[in-house]
């Protein structure tokens, strides 16, 4: 099997005639690198019959376009998530929190009651749907404009989500959890996001191990496109995570995270959730979670000049800031490349 990886460069400075990454307005794919277990790398030129394909813009959701990167703003009602954990598990602190990120610049917000942190326990049906449907509900009553998505693995949880006003399914099992969450997903007709885990939270950081981590989550991932459109889901209403943080070690997520663009040819949108994970601590020597918002802004840019869509971030403001600075040094301008 050989996968394509576009390898990507700013349009400001591309030709004029360097294929734009599927629709997205600062970036341009200079070369493709073929990677296969058996031979290695090798790049070459886009080729427009072979390669058409990664010119194809996502169909985009919810009233949303993937010619930019979107940020996802995190809210966690839960007690002991490894960042926020307690912060907003109060319904009125929850709402005034989603509001500020909305107010910030989030596009999407993403609601979860059930910390999936390394070693967390897991939360019963009704508990983490006390937490997250009432509170959905009740934003969606404030006349709330952007979508929200339910983080959860479990289908109760999502169907009484969705009820509530959710419009998009985080599911960080990739539907391995609970086997009826496909079918509510599909009913629902909400777009689903897939995210790769090695193991369990009580488990996945117990000595991870892939052969070729990057291939190895690519064709996990594969296969959970699979269970999904067997499952009756559109495949342009699937996104895809590869799951920082989620049974890999640090060098395991720096080969994902340099490697991003290789899920582009999944034809999915992509969804990049690192946002002040150990392995930013680990590189820049900042112990406290709160503490790792540079790093975590850094890692944002990096997605997306790989090309992620979809930037899952606790520090909405500084990463929208980021975004919007970036987006005007990379696009083109006026036509005219610099």
């Amino acid at each position: 099997m050989i996968y394509r990886v576009p390898r990507l460069q700013p349009a400001a400075i591309s030709s004029p005639t360097a294929p734009r990454l599927r629709g997205q307005d600062a970036l341009r794919i200079a070369a493709i690198e073929e990677i296969s277990r058996d031979a290695g790398s090798r790049f070459r030129a886009f080729d427009l019959d072979r390669d058409h394909d990664l010119t194809t813009e996502p169909k985009g959701f919810c009233g949303l376009h993937m010619n930019r990167p979107l940020i996802m703003g995190i809210l966690n009602v839960t007690p002991d998530s490894f960042s926020d954990g307690g912060k907003f598990d109060d319904n009125a602190l929850a709402i005034e929190q989603a509001l500020r990120l909305v107010e910030q610049g989030a596009d999407i917000l993403d609601i979860g009651g059930e910390s999936t942190r390394p070693g967390a326990v897991e939360v019963s049906i009704d508990d983490e749907i006390a937490r997250t449907a009432p509170l959905i509900q009740r934003l969606c009553d404030t006349g709330l404009e952007v979508p929200i998505s339910i983080d959860t693995r479990k289908a109760p949880v999502a169907r009484a989500a969705l009820e509530a006003g959710a419009r998009i399914v985080n599911d960080v099992s990739a539907l391995t959890w609970d086997r009826d969450m496909a079918k509510v997903v599909a009913l629902a007709g909400a777009p689903l996001c897939l995210m790769h885990a090695q193991g369990t939270p009580q488990t996945m950081q117990k000595n991870p191990y892939y052969e070729d981590v990057r291939l190895d989550v690519r064709g996990w991932l594969d296969d959970a496109i699979a269970r999904a459109e067997a499952g009756g889901l559109d495949r342009d209403l699937l996104i895809v995570d590869p799951g920082i943080g989620f049974g890999k070690t640090l060098e395991h997520n720096l080969a994902l995270l340099n490697t991003l663009a290789l899920l582009h040819e999944t034809g999915c949108a992509i969804l990049l959730g690192a946002s002040r994970k150990r392995f930013i601590g680990t590189l820049s020597g900042v112990e406290q979670a709160e503490a790792r918002v540079a790093g975590s802004v850094a890692v944002a840019l990096h997605a997306a000049s790989q090309g992620a869509q979809i930037i899952r971030v606790h520090d909405v403001e500084e990463t929208r800031q980021a975004l919007a600075v970036w987006q005007g040094l990379n696009k083109e301008k006026d036509g005219v490349q610099a």
